[in-house]
């Protein structure tokens, strides 16, 4: 990976502040909606995924140096992050998504890996906020890009909005959001 500062465009010595700034208006300028049909639109895709990333080690790197780590050693504690996560699915399939969105609130934000994403999608779409899920669950597709869970509800909740407003499609079968919920809670039986 390229150096992240160089990313963004931003010296190592930057605020917090500016580089969540210069962040912001990369992805304002990159982000795939703004090149939808155009022949460019998987080479901002993939600026955008470099840029999420380099944003992101910048916060890891930040906070391991204020809590005193040595850049690197989040490996430690990768075991008690997933015992979080473990929680947290069950907080969601035993509907209990108020706790389930309180602990993931509770995740520092270097610690918000595409598992984090998920589960914060998951959260949403059962909350009602279905544009809000599908975007979490798109990014954490997009760090994640071979986990079958993530890509499955993905496309499931996009086929879901291709066909709303459309009776038609309905009509022969389109998902509602008791499958969408039935297919997490299979999924989710599947994986253990």
């Amino acid at each position: 990976m390229k150096n992240p500062y160089d990313v963004l465009g931003i010296s190592p010595s930057a605020t917090n502040e500016e580089i969540r700034d210069a962040y912001r208006a990369l992805a304002k300028k990159y982000h795939p909606d703004n090149y939808a049909d155009s022949p460019l639109a998987d080479m901002a895709e993939e600026k955008m995924k470099e840029i999420n990333a380099a944003y992101d080690e910048i916060l890891r790197q930040r906070a391991e140096e204020k809590n005193g780590q040595k850049t690197g050693s989040s490996q430690q504690n990768s075991g008690t992050w997933r015992e979080e996560y473990v929680k947290i699915r069950q907080a969601i399939n035993a509907n209990d998504f108020r706790a389930a969105e309180q602990m993931l609130n509770e995740i520092e934000q270097y610690k918000r890996d595409a598992e984090w994403f998920f589960l914060k999608g998951c959260v949403l779409l059962h909350s009602g906020y279905h544009f809000d899920a599908i975007r979490y669950i798109n990014r954490a597709c997009e760090l994640d890009p071979n986990n079958q869970e993530y890509t499955t509800l993905r496309d499931n909740l996009r086929a879901q909005s291709n066909a709303y407003g459309n009776p038609s499609s309905r009509e022969s079968g389109g998902c509602s959001l008791c499958d969408i919920c039935s297919f997490l809670i299979c999924l989710d039986c599947m994986c253990r």
